[in-house]
């Protein structure tokens, strides 16, 4: 199985499972920006060991500087991490729900850190009717079901993906507001929200830096395509980002992954080109992936989810298998829960990746 730790990405067992070495692949499992890092992320490898020598500074200043210039929000309501899989775990430690709502499909990190702190995990079933979009009336249902248990307002953490992983489709943010104005404790994951068009209208940063029950998170390293340095941050007012900075191990964020974080952050013709390159990509795919018969969830976001058709001869994991042994890796997405055998995920990367894809694809479907 390609995703053995849980994630696409792993091109050291795709070696291993399809025998193809790491560097042949053409890899749509894991969804970075495939233009690779900006120019700037050469440059500060090349002089890094001028400055290896010495402790990062603990506190992250220039980088939380850089971002609260970026989002126009006080530095006091950010925090740096080692990735967003380290600030969803601070999160769930620093805030000990009794009940941790997430959405089925969604990221499967925010229940396991819920598990790890012993909270109790119910989930909202996505439908494939609704394409997959949590609706208001789901969440009044699971306000009414809390309530009947006993469970009060602030005592459970919702836990949400906007864009949500792996359906692309973003929170309503009405919704998220009339949870808070029930006084729930919301987190947003926003780790795609930089690759979505017009994203200020649907992003909650800016709130999360004044209102106590909500936090929202972000990741760095998607977007920039550094996921080897792993760097994430997350608003949230000034008093809990000092509560959560205390949980917080030491140097959590390396010398090197400031100083790009803080590098990328500045580079606008990277973030323009970026956004036409996806513009045009993104609906392409979905078009072709759609002339091929399969069933396409067209979300915000980087990736793609589909189905194969009903009665198909290919499940997922045997689609998975196929592509791999052609060189191409796709992600198995009925290992999401709430979906079944027929659902894959693929990253939106360049028109010469899909056409391989695509000719890769079109064969398999029909011997099916």
């Amino acid at each position: 199985m390609l995703e053995r730790f849980g994630h696409g990405g792993d091109l050291l067992t795709a070696q291993e499972l399809f025998g193809i070495g790491a560097g042949s692949f053409t890899d749509l499992s894991a969804n970075m920006n495939p233009q690779g890092p900006p120019a700037c992320v050469a440059s500060l490898l090349a002089d890094y060991a001028q400055t290896i020598g010495h402790y990062p500074d603990p506190a992250a200043r220039g980088l939380i500087h850089k971002l609260a210039d970026h989002h126009g929000v006080s530095g006091s309501a950010i925090l740096a991490g080692n990735g967003a899989a380290e600030l969803i775990d601070l999160t769930v430690r620093l805030l000990q729900p009794k009940v941790t709502i997430v959405t089925a499909p969604s990221f499967v990190e925010y229940g396991d850190a819920a598990i790890k702190c012993g909270s109790a995990v119910k989930k909202l079933a996505l439908s494939e009717e609704e394409g997959f979009r949590l609706t208001l009336q789901q969440v009044s249902d699971m306000l009414a079901s809390l309530r009947a248990e006993g469970v009060g307002a602030g005592e459970a953490l919702w836990f949400l993906g906007s864009p949500n992983n792996p359906t692309g489709q973003l929170s309503d943010p009405a919704i998220i507001r009339e949870l808070l104005g029930e006084g729930e404790r919301v987190v947003m994951d926003e780790a795609f929200m930089d690759f979505v068009p017009g994203a200020a209208a649907f992003s909650l940063l800016k709130e999360a830096a004044i209102h106590g029950n909500l936090i929202v998170i972000r990741s760095l390293t998607k977007f920039y395509a550094i996921p080897g340095i792993r760097l994430g941050y997350m608003v949230a007012i000034p008093a809990t980002i000092a509560r959560l900075k205390a949980l917080q191990v030491p140097w959590s964020v390396n010398s090197l992954a400031q100083q790009i974080g803080e590098a990328v952050l500045g580079d606008e013709e990277y973030r323009r080109s970026t956004m036409d390159w996806l513009a045009e990509e993104r609906p392409w795919l979905a078009v072709q992936l759609k002339r091929l018969g399969l069933a396409v969830y067209e979300g915000a976001a980087n990736y793609i989810l589909f189905a194969l058709p009903q009665q198909h001869s290919l499940d997922a994991r045997s689609l998975q298998q196929q592509l791999g042994l052609r060189g191409i890796l796709i992600r198995d997405a009925s290992l999401f829960e709430g979906l079944d055998e027929r659902y894959c995920r693929v990253a939106v990367r360049f028109r010469e990746d899909h056409i391989r894809l695509l000719e890769a694809l079109k064969p398999l479907l029909e011997q099916g």
